[in-house]
Parts: C-alpha cells; structure tokens; sequence
C-alpha cells in the first residue's frame, strides 16, 4: 500500500476476474501501464524496461469529404497533408481538456502497438450486402468487445489533478474499455518508485510544465507540490525569441518547407529551394509551429548548455562577468533546415538561463517575462517550506530530476549549486538516471514496477463501488 495515490482503495477484484491469480500465480498480471503526458502518450506492459508505444499526443486533422477526419501517430502529424491542422487535447498544465479526443488518443497507443483493434464493420469493408440483420448482429458484437477485457490497467496522473480529472479515466477504464481491474497513481510517486527510493523530492522538468513533488514513504506531500510552465516549450520560446532578436535574424524553416539546399559556410545566408503548395491546401500555422518545435528540440539537444558556477548575469571569482567568461567558451554549432549554420557561444547558455535568473529572461508582448517565483531554485523552495522541517535534510539529500528537459547539458550542477546557497547546511544529493530512455520515461517504469508485483490486485479495484477520489 505505500505507493497508492489514495490509501482508501484496497478492495481487490476476485480472484477469477484478471490475471495470474486465476492460473495460481499472482505473478503473472498481464496488466498495461498508460502514461499521458502534454508531448508524448506512453504505454506498455507492466514488468517491461520500456513502453514499447511511444505515440505523440498532439494529432492531426485533415478535410475530408465526409468531414474532418482525427489522425494520431508520427506519420500522421508530421505528414504536410493538405490543409492539416494540429491540436492537443491536453492543456499546458497537464490536464484534460477534451476527453473525447484523449480517449481516441490513448486507445490508439494501446491498441496500435499492444493489442489487437476492434474489428472493422463487415458491413462497410465493401464484401457484403447492407442488410438489418448484418446490422443488428454487428451492434450485438460491438457491445460486448472492448479492448482492454484481459488487461488490468495502471495509469498515472498529475500531482495536481482535479476530482473530475480523476473519476473520468476511471470511467473509461472500466466502462468503455472494460478493464477488469484499474489504478490511478501519481506520476511523482512512481518516479520516486522508478529510482528505487520511497523518500525523495521529485523534479519533473517535462515539455509544458517543471512540478516538484515531495514524496515521504510511498505518498506524496500534496501542500509540497509546486509548478511551472518554465519548461520544455518555455525554453523553445525563449529560443525563438533569441534568434528573432539576433542581427540579422535567424529563420527557423521547418524540414517540410524545404525541397532542396546548397551547403554555404557558417553565418552565410541560405540557399535552399522552398516547395509550394496550391492555394487553399498549405498546411495550417499550427502544422508550422510543431515542425519548428521539432527543429528547436534539436537545437536544444545539440547546443544548448547550462551555465554555471555562477549566474550567467553576475561576476566571476576574478571581477570579471560570467557572460564574458561564456563568450570565452568553445562554441557549438548548428545547422538549421535551410543550410544555415552558426557557431553559438553565449546564446546556448542565455536560452536556458531564466529557469534559474529571470532577470535573464527575453520577452516581448506575447511573451511576458515570469516572474522569480516561477524558477526552479524558488519551486523547490517553496516546496521544502510546505513539508515538516525536520524531513527537509532527507529530501535535500534525495532530490530526483526526470523528465525529457531535465537532459540538457549541466542542469544537475547548476541546480545543486543553487540548492547549497539556498540551503548551506544539510547536504544536498542530485540523483539521476544515466540512461536517456529511464530520465524521460521515469514514471512509466514506475508505473511498470508496480504493476508487475504481485500485490498489484490488493491495490487497484474493478467496480465504481470501490472508487473513493
């Protein structure tokens, strides 16, 4: 029971309902774990090292003469298909917005790459007759297939999630898909389980939001938990902004857009070949934005840095400035769709910087300046100050970063610098996972950990009677 998100379920399913218990190994629960996140929807089985679908969660939609028409997966999205647009049925603060189009989403993860699809209408495959009684025979199987009759389902939520946030997957769960058995766990909590660790200070740095999550023996220290959207698309913005404001300004063409180029030496202009498109098939500007999004994640793997020790804005221990100091480091260069390629110095430190230093933050009227409350030094801050002072040492001393951000180069030193100003006494201990795939994914295999124990039945329920939000 300690790593429940709500210590009030503990009703199991009987013991013929799902799993190992029926064949008299508690063991061997083929149950599937479903992570959504705001960039990428996980799913796979419990007990595996990865999720074996990884499926974007923004989706597509195209005209078609029957209507607009849903399209999910990479192929889709990032196809420039005749007047195709791109949405998120997720907010940027983690949570559902349209449940409709979530519950497509995560029902094409699952049944895509982990189990079989429901079978397709023979009415329509264009091998039979339409007939009232194909039809009602049909309607009679559709009723009584769901995708997910053998699977037990683990899915994790947000520490901040809202009551109808929870009760909504428990309806789909068990009604829509037929699960016979679920669970809803805090995706905190499973990072800490992940890292082995059943006390730690969880910081999620992902694509829409940064969250620090207090975890003490298995559950999470809700007044403890802190966000910010200074994450992941913050950085992308923080990014555009630094190429517009460079003299002369940096394009950023998405691959689509480009039918040919012409390699030129570094800060020469580009030659490139630009496709066309009829009037009134381009695709839309949210298309553009992703495909720019794409090309800034590059960038942010390849060049952008940290900087540390120090703030990027201060004076070093000789008088001098820190932004001096940079200019003065090994530059790193980039190649952007068209050709175009610059060496960046200073640049790939100032993208990042404002997570730690507003005053080092670029904006401009659609882009406000954050404020200091929102870094990350002041969200741990303000986490620690929520939690019983006599945990704060053990917390310092197990402070966890996961998520997909939290990989750029340097952030580990520079965040435990700030955390040993901040705090001089206790010690202070960054722990991270030195595989790529286990940094990203940390709360699925938590979530797959779980699952696979063999209590995992003690802890999820099959029936809305034993649901307690």
């Amino acid at each position: 029971m300690a790593l429940t998100s709500n210590p009030s379920i503990n009703v199991a399913p009987a013991a013929q309902e799902y799993g190992g218990e029926a064949d008299g190994d508690p063991d061997e629960i083929s149950a599937l774990v479903l992570d959504p996140g705001f960039s990428v929807t996980r799913a796979g089985f419990a007990g595996e090292d990865v999720p074996k679908s990884v499926v974007p969660s923004y989706y597509a939609t195209v005209p078609s003469p029957s209507g607009p028409r849903r399209l999910f997966d990479e192929n889709a999205i990032y196809s420039p298909l005749p007047g195709i647009s791109i949405a998120n049925p997720m907010s940027r603060d983690g949570v559902v917005e349209d449940w409709e189009t979530a519950t497509s989403l995560w029902e094409y993860s699952i049944t895509s790459r982990l189990t079989n699809t429901k079978p397709g209408d023979p009415s329509t495959n264009g091998l039979n007759d339409k007939s009232d009684e194909l039809q009602q025979e049909m309607e009679g199987v559709e009723s009584q297939e769901k995708i997910l009759e053998e699977h037990p389902l683990l899915m994790t939520e947000t520490g901040w999630n809202s009551g109808k946030g929870r009760e909504k997957p428990v309806e789909i769960a068990l009604e829509s898909w037929g699960s016979p058995a679920f669970f809803l766990a805090r995706s905190g909590v499973l990072s800490a389980f992940s890292a082995g660790k059943p006390s730690a200070l969880i910081v999620d740095i992902g694509a829409s939001n940064i969250s620090v999550t207090p975890v003490h023996d298995g559950l999470i220290l809700k007044k403890g938990t802190t966000r910010s959207p200074l994450a992941g698309n913050y950085i992308s913005d923080q990014l555009r902004l630094l190429f517009s404001s460079t003299q002369p300004p940096i394009s950023i063409t998405p691959h689509y857009l480009i039918a040919s180029k012409t390699p030129v030496d570094a800060g020469m202009p580009s030659q490139a070949t630009y496709r066309t498109w009829k009037a009134g098939t381009e695709p839309s500007s949210s298309f553009r934005a992703l495909q720019e999004d794409r090309v800034l994640s590059g960038f942010k793997e390849c060049a952008v840095a940290v900087w540390s020790p120090g703030r990027l804005g201060g004076h070093n221990q000789h008088g001098g400035t820190n932004l001096d100091s940079a200019r003065s480091q090994t530059p790193r260069s980039f190649e952007m769709p068209d050709g175009y390629n610059q060496m960046y110095g200073v640049e790939r430190y100032r993208a990042v910087e404002s997570l730690f230093d507003t005053k080092m933050a670029l904006s401009d009227p659609t882009h406000p300046p954050p404020s200091q409350s929102q870094t990350l030094p002041a969200l741990i801050q303000a986490s620690l100050s929520q939690v019983d002072v006599d945990l704060r040492p053990m917390l310092l001393a197990n402070v966890i970063t996961v998520g997909g951000s939290s990989l750029i180069y340097g952030l580990n030193e520079r965040l435990k610098q700030e955390l040993e100003g901040l705090y001089p006494g206790p010690r202070v201990r960054i722990w991270s996972a030195g595989n790529t795939v286990e940094r990203k994914y940390a709360s699925w295999i938590g979530g797959s950990i779980l699952a696979s124990l063999g209590t995992f039945h003690q802890v999820s329920f099959g029936n809305w009677d034993n649901w307690d939000g």
